[in-house]
Protein backbone atom coordinates (compact mmCIF):
# COMPACT_ATOMS: atom_id res chain seq x y z
CA UNK A 1 0.00 0.00 0.00
CA UNK A 2 3.13 2.42 1.14
CA UNK A 3 4.59 1.72 -2.63
CA UNK A 4 1.32 2.57 -4.56
CA UNK A 5 0.77 5.30 -2.69
CA UNK A 6 4.61 6.73 -3.36
CA UNK A 7 4.02 5.48 -7.84
CA UNK A 8 0.39 7.78 -6.87
CA UNK A 9 2.27 10.45 -5.82
CA UNK A 10 5.21 10.22 -8.47
CA UNK A 11 2.71 10.09 -11.13
CA UNK A 12 0.60 13.56 -9.56
CA UNK A 13 4.55 15.00 -9.77
CA UNK A 14 5.06 14.55 -13.71
CA UNK A 15 1.36 15.30 -14.45
CA UNK A 16 2.13 18.73 -13.01
CA UNK A 17 5.16 19.25 -14.75
CA UNK A 18 3.81 17.89 -18.10
CA UNK A 19 1.09 20.58 -17.13
CA UNK A 20 3.78 23.37 -17.17
CA UNK A 21 2.44 24.78 -13.53
CA UNK A 22 6.15 24.20 -12.28
CA UNK A 23 7.05 27.08 -15.14
CA UNK A 24 5.03 29.36 -12.43
CA UNK A 25 7.32 29.16 -9.72
CA UNK A 26 9.46 31.97 -10.63
CA UNK A 27 12.56 32.36 -8.97
CA UNK A 28 14.66 36.27 -8.53
CA UNK A 29 18.04 33.76 -8.55
CA UNK A 30 20.44 33.73 -5.54
CA UNK A 31 21.56 37.12 -3.86
CA UNK A 32 25.59 36.62 -2.99
CA UNK A 33 25.91 39.97 -1.43
CA UNK A 34 23.01 39.20 1.24
CA UNK A 35 25.56 39.59 3.61
CA UNK A 36 27.02 42.92 1.91
CA UNK A 37 30.29 41.37 2.45
CA UNK A 38 30.68 40.45 -1.18
CA UNK A 39 34.67 41.28 -2.50
CA UNK A 40 33.09 43.96 -5.04
CA UNK A 41 31.40 45.55 -2.22
CA UNK A 42 34.06 46.14 0.68
CA UNK A 43 36.47 48.21 -1.62
CA UNK A 44 36.35 51.35 -3.72
CA UNK A 45 34.91 50.77 -8.06
CA UNK A 46 38.40 51.55 -8.91
CA UNK A 47 40.45 49.38 -6.87
CA UNK A 48 42.50 47.06 -8.43
CA UNK A 49 41.74 43.44 -8.61
CA UNK A 50 44.36 42.71 -6.17
CA UNK A 51 42.84 44.51 -3.57
CA UNK A 52 39.70 42.98 -3.97
CA UNK A 53 41.19 39.10 -3.93
CA UNK A 54 42.21 39.81 -0.79
CA UNK A 55 38.57 40.90 0.42
CA UNK A 56 37.59 37.01 -0.39
CA UNK A 57 36.62 34.81 2.08
CA UNK A 58 38.32 31.34 2.62
CA UNK A 59 36.64 29.87 5.30
CA UNK A 60 33.30 28.31 6.10
CA UNK A 61 31.19 28.88 9.10
CA UNK A 62 28.64 26.09 10.41
CA UNK A 63 26.00 27.61 12.65
CA UNK A 64 24.17 24.96 15.05
CA UNK A 65 20.60 26.81 16.16
CA UNK A 66 19.47 25.30 19.61
CA UNK A 67 16.12 25.70 20.79
CA UNK A 68 16.00 26.32 24.91
CA UNK A 69 14.51 22.66 26.77
CA UNK A 70 10.87 22.71 28.07
CA UNK A 71 10.07 25.48 30.11
CA UNK A 72 7.86 26.52 32.74
CA UNK A 73 5.40 27.94 30.66
CA UNK A 74 2.35 29.62 32.94
CA UNK A 75 4.84 31.67 35.04
CA UNK A 76 4.52 35.64 34.86
CA UNK A 77 7.79 36.92 34.50
CA UNK A 78 11.36 35.61 32.52
CA UNK A 79 13.26 34.56 35.97
CA UNK A 80 10.59 32.36 36.80
CA UNK A 81 10.29 30.54 33.53
CA UNK A 82 13.10 28.53 34.42
CA UNK A 83 14.04 24.87 32.68
CA UNK A 84 11.36 21.94 33.74
CA UNK A 85 12.58 18.56 34.99
CA UNK A 86 12.45 17.53 31.74
CA UNK A 87 13.56 20.80 29.89
CA UNK A 88 16.87 20.55 32.10
CA UNK A 89 17.19 16.61 30.58
CA UNK A 90 16.81 17.94 26.68
CA UNK A 91 19.11 20.52 27.46
CA UNK A 92 21.71 17.49 28.81
CA UNK A 93 20.67 15.33 25.88
CA UNK A 94 21.45 18.27 23.41
CA UNK A 95 24.70 19.05 24.79
CA UNK A 96 25.81 15.16 24.60
CA UNK A 97 24.90 15.11 21.01
CA UNK A 98 26.83 18.28 19.92
CA UNK A 99 30.10 16.77 22.26
CA UNK A 100 29.86 13.33 20.56
CA UNK A 101 30.39 15.31 17.03
CA UNK A 102 33.39 16.28 17.80
CA UNK A 103 34.46 19.55 16.78
CA UNK A 104 36.33 22.26 17.08
CA UNK A 105 33.66 25.20 18.50
CA UNK A 106 34.89 28.28 18.54
CA UNK A 107 32.15 29.82 20.19
CA UNK A 108 29.11 29.68 21.90
CA UNK A 109 26.80 32.42 21.83
CA UNK A 110 23.61 32.43 24.34
CA UNK A 111 20.36 34.14 24.23
CA UNK A 112 19.73 36.22 27.71
CA UNK A 113 16.29 34.89 28.59
CA UNK A 114 16.50 32.24 31.32
CA UNK A 115 15.42 29.27 29.80
CA UNK A 116 17.58 29.33 26.94
CA UNK A 117 20.44 30.61 29.71
CA UNK A 118 20.11 27.72 31.57
CA UNK A 119 20.16 25.53 28.36
CA UNK A 120 23.55 26.81 27.55
CA UNK A 121 25.03 26.10 30.60
CA UNK A 122 23.81 22.87 30.85
CA UNK A 123 25.30 21.89 27.02
CA UNK A 124 28.61 23.78 28.04
CA UNK A 125 28.81 21.04 31.21
CA UNK A 126 28.85 18.75 28.89
CA UNK A 127 30.86 19.93 26.07
CA UNK A 128 33.27 20.27 29.24
CA UNK A 129 33.08 16.88 30.24
CA UNK A 130 36.58 14.31 30.19
CA UNK A 131 34.82 11.85 27.80
CA UNK A 132 33.79 14.71 25.20
CA UNK A 133 34.86 14.65 22.08
CA UNK A 134 35.24 18.41 22.01
CA UNK A 135 38.30 20.28 21.34
CA UNK A 136 36.94 23.92 23.16
CA UNK A 137 40.70 25.69 22.15
CA UNK A 138 39.73 29.73 22.31
CA UNK A 139 36.09 28.96 23.21
CA UNK A 140 34.80 31.89 23.72
CA UNK A 141 31.13 32.45 25.41
CA UNK A 142 28.56 35.95 24.84
CA UNK A 143 25.67 36.25 26.64
CA UNK A 144 23.33 38.37 24.18
CA UNK A 145 20.19 40.67 24.57
CA UNK A 146 19.49 40.34 20.43
CA UNK A 147 18.69 36.56 20.76
CA UNK A 148 16.00 37.22 23.25
CA UNK A 149 12.45 35.67 22.06
CA UNK A 150 10.00 37.89 20.21
CA UNK A 151 7.43 38.78 17.12
CA UNK A 152 9.67 38.82 13.97
CA UNK A 153 7.31 40.12 12.23
CA UNK A 154 3.65 39.25 10.55
CA UNK A 155 3.04 35.68 9.70
CA UNK A 156 1.03 33.96 6.53
CA UNK A 157 -1.18 32.44 6.58
CA UNK A 158 -2.70 34.72 9.27
CA UNK A 159 -5.12 32.34 9.98
CA UNK A 160 -2.72 30.51 12.26
CA UNK A 161 -3.67 30.13 15.77
CA UNK A 162 -1.24 32.41 17.36
CA UNK A 163 -1.54 35.44 19.51
CA UNK A 164 1.96 37.28 20.58
CA UNK A 165 1.73 39.79 23.29
CA UNK A 166 1.24 43.57 22.28
CA UNK A 167 5.69 43.57 23.40
CA UNK A 168 6.57 41.45 20.98
CA UNK A 169 5.36 43.17 18.18
CA UNK A 170 8.36 45.51 18.72
CA UNK A 171 11.34 43.12 18.34
CA UNK A 172 10.92 42.73 14.58
CA UNK A 173 14.17 45.21 14.15
CA UNK A 174 15.97 43.55 17.19
CA UNK A 175 15.71 40.11 16.05
CA UNK A 176 16.75 41.14 12.23
CA UNK A 177 19.62 42.61 13.70
CA UNK A 178 20.60 39.39 15.42
CA UNK A 179 20.31 37.87 11.88
CA UNK A 180 22.80 40.13 10.37
CA UNK A 181 24.98 40.47 13.65
CA UNK A 182 25.62 36.33 13.43
CA UNK A 183 24.65 35.74 9.64
CA UNK A 184 27.53 36.10 7.53
CA UNK A 185 30.30 34.65 5.67
CA UNK A 186 33.77 34.60 7.39
CA UNK A 187 36.04 37.55 7.56
CA UNK A 188 38.16 37.44 4.85
CA UNK A 189 41.65 37.23 7.79
CA UNK A 190 39.83 34.10 9.17
CA UNK A 191 41.73 31.29 8.14
CA UNK A 192 39.86 27.75 9.42
CA UNK A 193 36.39 26.59 9.42
CA UNK A 194 34.46 26.99 12.61
CA UNK A 195 31.73 25.86 14.19
CA UNK A 196 29.34 27.84 16.47
CA UNK A 197 26.46 27.63 18.61
CA UNK A 198 23.72 29.39 19.19
CA UNK A 199 21.25 29.17 21.87
CA UNK A 200 17.91 30.75 21.76
CA UNK A 201 14.10 30.82 20.89
CA UNK A 202 11.69 29.26 18.34
CA UNK A 203 10.65 32.16 16.85
CA UNK A 204 14.02 33.71 15.96
CA UNK A 205 15.45 30.62 14.73
CA UNK A 206 12.71 30.10 12.20
CA UNK A 207 12.65 33.77 11.32
CA UNK A 208 17.18 33.23 10.76
CA UNK A 209 15.76 30.12 8.82
CA UNK A 210 13.65 32.08 6.42
CA UNK A 211 16.37 34.92 6.10
CA UNK A 212 19.19 32.47 5.34
CA UNK A 213 17.44 30.59 2.58
CA UNK A 214 16.10 33.58 1.38
CA UNK A 215 12.31 32.67 1.65
CA UNK A 216 9.95 34.77 2.47
CA UNK A 217 10.26 36.10 5.71
CA UNK A 218 6.63 35.96 6.74
CA UNK A 219 6.54 31.93 6.55
CA UNK A 220 8.52 31.79 10.03
CA UNK A 221 5.30 30.18 11.28
CA UNK A 222 5.64 27.34 8.65
CA UNK A 223 7.39 25.69 10.99
CA UNK A 224 7.88 23.56 14.32
CA UNK A 225 11.01 23.15 16.54
CA UNK A 226 10.84 20.74 19.17
CA UNK A 227 12.84 21.72 22.62
CA UNK A 228 16.64 20.95 22.60
CA UNK A 229 16.41 20.37 18.73
CA UNK A 230 19.44 21.38 16.33
CA UNK A 231 19.21 23.29 13.28
CA UNK A 232 22.37 23.26 10.94
CA UNK A 233 23.05 25.82 8.63
CA UNK A 234 26.05 26.46 6.61
CA UNK A 235 27.61 29.46 5.48
CA UNK A 236 29.79 29.34 2.64
CA UNK A 237 32.74 31.93 1.72
CA UNK A 238 31.36 32.94 -1.63
CA UNK A 239 27.72 33.72 0.35
CA UNK A 240 25.82 30.58 -0.91
CA UNK A 241 24.18 28.72 2.42
CA UNK A 242 22.55 25.52 2.95
CA UNK A 243 20.53 24.16 5.63
CA UNK A 244 22.02 21.04 6.69
CA UNK A 245 18.76 20.52 9.20
CA UNK A 246 15.89 21.72 10.28
CA UNK A 247 14.73 20.75 14.24
CA UNK A 248 16.65 17.86 14.38
CA UNK A 249 15.50 15.38 17.49
CA UNK A 250 16.08 12.09 16.23
CA UNK A 251 18.94 11.85 19.09
CA UNK A 252 16.88 12.35 21.55
CA UNK A 253 14.21 9.59 23.16
CA UNK A 254 10.73 10.27 21.89
CA UNK A 255 9.03 10.36 25.06
CA UNK A 256 11.32 13.47 25.78
CA UNK A 257 10.34 15.16 22.58
CA UNK A 258 7.99 18.55 23.31
CA UNK A 259 7.14 21.51 21.41
CA UNK A 260 6.18 23.96 24.42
Amino acid sequence: MRKAAIICLASVAGTVSTLGIQANCKSNGWDYNWDFRQPSSLVNPNSPDEDMEKKKSSSRRRLYLIRHGQYELNKQHDKEKVLTELGRQQAECTGKYLAKLGVKYSDLVISTMTRANETGEIILKQLNEPESNVVTEKFEIEKSDFLREGHPIDYVPSGVKFKPDSWEYTDGARIEAAFRRYFHRAHYSQEDDSEEIIVCHANVIRYFICRAAQNPPEGWLRMSLANGSVTEIVLEPNGAVFISGIGEKGFMPTNMITFT
